[in-house]
């Protein structure tokens, strides 16, 4: 009987013999048709036989009508173009935006397309276009991506349709995948058979091929659980290889400092998450390995209660401690709380930003040099190279994502010599499961839920009307008579901050002038001067103000127990946790608070907002209508962002994929076993230097 192929009855071909994968095959560039393809080719990335294997279709299937779309979320749509022009954008270096009114079955439409004139001669009336982007209900659809669909019937096939840009269509890549089909061959396997029996995963080859020409998302999920069994890989291994390279001075058991601080001196009594925080920092600094843990929580949870703990405990331990803030306004903020938590006389700290006058400067300096100054409160002024400190051994990092490694690495070298400090990272913006395993997964995390005794919970309306706008304005009226203080939160227009101060200082103008002409209203914005910024704050915190009108500069860190009213206006620009931020900086006293947002009241961010208090609940409503992309924004810690895998849809995938990917560094943590080869490789071609580079405090 002749030999046949494994798993089949069919006879081997003639001369038949394994196949064996050549993957530098898949490195060779692509040929691409003309210079504009080439251009095309290079700003989507197709520049390689395996880049263009790599680039999945999306799924045509997927696709809502306009009909079913809802405001606020990201969806694909099939579409035929009715009508479209452009017109020129008075901003400076801006191209001219084109707009289109498209149409499917179930009605019609506007879309935007940004940076792209060419559109205007390309998807004249009639075309049939794919769209992905953001639906915004009124003001249309925001095209992210964008595709032909007219010519997908050429092969008798189901063709997919593929991401494109001018120069390159989705046609001519459609073309190209299967010019290069037989290459999927050369695609190699990184995952052990044990992995995949387990999981029931196909062969990456087969999934490649499956993405492009078959069952498109069980390909898609087995691309997606490579790609998340990599990413947490690579974040264990940073842990474990800073772990294991940097030593940070192990502190001594907690003693009188923290003891009297806790009896004496805080004015309450720390939550039950509080006190279960401060037990797992004391287990971390017991440690000669610098402690890298993340603490968040509810707005108003009380993480720099917890953080201040962290920090007496270097100073009990014969130390000091920083705490570094993003931005001015924050640090003040923090160091005035800080002050409130803990008496003066208790332990010396001190503040120093930008802002800070020479002769006080060279004043905190010498101190910090000589160990007489214990806790130093600031922002990246702290990393300076004139700051020097005696013994640091605690470091709090407020809103990490928003410093550079380059100045975390700084802020390490403040230690010892040879030595590296605790590091607590904070963040004001609960974050939802999905992020924490990816953007913070090379972390220790603690969060705290519980709310201090006392707060009460906010009343958060959604406003749009005219008369709505009226009684807005005397609620507000009402408080003020009552003593009360109010904040109004100008409209985030585009991202320029400049825009920001002119739309608030017009406000406050009008403001001041009419609904609110008979109170004090003062202004702060990203564009004033510290002082002037110091001055307003200081103005509304100490009550010589009753309305603050502001933008985001006030989304963290304010503490004004007696403000009771929030406006914000044209709410909608915003996400979730942004506003659930602002919302937090009212109901921090013991009086009744209310939360008004002006926006329109379909939309589902805004009726998340008056029907959700949980700011967990609601990080996980903005993941889902905003993507993970735009939720982690500009990424620091030097991994990519994702091809295949869809947050939070693929939530229980990574998590499969983390837990693998822990068994797989107790097994073998440099990856030195046979099996493990494949995977230490594609890491290595996923990341390059950055997979193996220790965390930065």
């Amino acid at each position: 009987m002749p030999p046949t192929a494994f798993a089949s009855s069919d006879p081997l071909p003639e001369g038949g013999r394994p196949r064996i994968p050549r993957p530098a095959r898949l490195d060779r560039e692509l040929e691409l048709p003309g210079e504009k393809a080439e251009k095309a080719g290079a700003k989507l990335g197709l520049t390689s036989i395996g880049a263009l294997l790599d680039h999945i279709p999306r799924d045509r299937r997927a696709a809502r009508t306009i009909g079913d779309l809802v405001e606020g979320e990201t969806a694909t749509v099939v579409v035929e173009v009715l009508s479209i022009t452009s017109r020129q954008v008075r901003r400076r270096g801006m191209k001219p935006l084109v707009s289109a009114r498209v149409s499917d079955e179930t009605g019609t439409m506007g879309v935007t397309f940004f940076n792209q004139p060419w559109l205007e001669r390309r998807y004249r009336p009639g075309t049939r276009l794919l769209l992905t982007g953001k639906y915004q209900g009124q003001r249309g659809f925001r095209v992210n991506e964008h595709a032909e669909t007219g010519e997908l019937v050429s092969t008798g096939e189901d063709m997919a349709t593929y991401p494109a840009s001018e120069g390159l269509t989705s046609v001519q890549i459609a073309a190209l995948v299967h010019e290069q089909r037989a290459e999927m061959r050369n695609v190699l396997e990184p995952l052990p058979a044990r992995i995949r029996a387990l999981e029931r995963l196909p062969d990456r080859w087969a999934a490649v091929d499956a993405a492009h020409f078959g069952d498109q998302e069980g390909g898609r999920r087995r691309l997606a659980f490579d790609e998340f069994l990599l990413l947490q890989i690579a974040l264990l291994r940073r842990r474990a290889r800073r772990r294991e390279g940097a030593r940070a001075e192990a502190l001594s058991p907690p003693a009188d400092l923290t003891a009297r601080w806790l009896k004496d001196s805080l004015p309450f009594t720390p939550t039950g998450d509080q006190k279960r925080a401060m037990e797992t920092i004391d287990e971390d600094v017991a440690s000669d390995r610098p402690m890298q843990r993340l603490l968040m929580g509810e707005v108003g949870s009380g993480k720099t209660v917890v953080a201040l703990y962290a920090m007496l405990r270097a100073v009990e331990s014969g130390g000091q401690a920083a705490l570094m803030a993003p931005t001015e306004t924050l640090a003040e903020q923090h160091f005035a709380t800080l002050q409130k938590l803990m008496p003066g006389e208790l332990v010396q700290a001190a503040l120093l930003t930008g802002s800070t006058p020479q002769s006080r400067r060279n004043d905190l300096l010498g101190k910090l040099a000589s160990g007489e100054l214990k806790i130093l409160v600031g922002t990246h002024a702290l990393i300076e190279d004139a700051v020097e400190f005696d013994r640091l051994l605690v470091a709090v990092v407020d809103e990490q994502h928003r410093f550079g490694v380059n100045q975390r690495r700084k802020l390490d070298r403040k230690a010892p010599a040879g030595r590296a400090p605790h590091i607590l990272h904070m963040t004001a913006t609960p974050i939802p499961r999905t992020l924490a395993l990816t953007a913070y997964g090379d972390l220790d995390v603690t969060t705290l839920h519980e709310l201090p005794a006392g707060r009460k919970p906010i009343d958060t309306y959604v406003a749009s009307t005219d008369n709505e706008r009226a009684r807005a304005y005397e609620r507000i009226r009402e408080e003020l008579d009552k003593g009360r203080q109010a904040f109004v939160v100008c409209p985030l227009v585009e991202e320029s901050e400049a825009l920001q101060a002119r739309a608030a200082t017009a406000e406050f103008e009008r403001l001041r002038g009419g609904e609110l002409k008979d109170y004090r209203v003062v202004l702060m914005h990203g564009q004033m001067r510290p002082r002037e910024k110091q001055e307003a704050m200081q103005a509304f915190a100490g009550g010589g103000a009753d309305v603050l009108v502001a933008t985001t500069v006030i989304e963290v860190g304010i503490d004004v127990p007696n403000a009771t009213v929030m406006l914000v206006e044209d709410s909608e620009r915003y996400g979730l946790s942004q506003l659930h931020q602002l919302r937090g900086r009212i109901g921090r006293g013991q009086y009744d608070s209310v939360c008004l947002l002006f926006g329109p009241k379909e939309s589902r961010r805004l009726q998340a907002m008056a029907q959700h208090s949980d700011g967990f609940r609601l990080a996980e409503i903005d993941l889902e209508l905003r993507g993970e992309g735009e939720m982690l924004g500009v990424r620091q810690s030097g991994l990519q962002a994702f091809k295949f895998a869809r947050l939070p849809e693929d939530l229980e995938l990574l998590e499969r994929a983390r837990r693998h990917a822990r068994e797989i560094l107790d097994a073998d943590p440099e990856l030195r076993e046979p099996e493990h080869t494949l995977i230490e490789d594609a890491i290595m071609r996923a990341y390059g230097s950055d997979a193996l580079e220790p965390i930065p405090a």
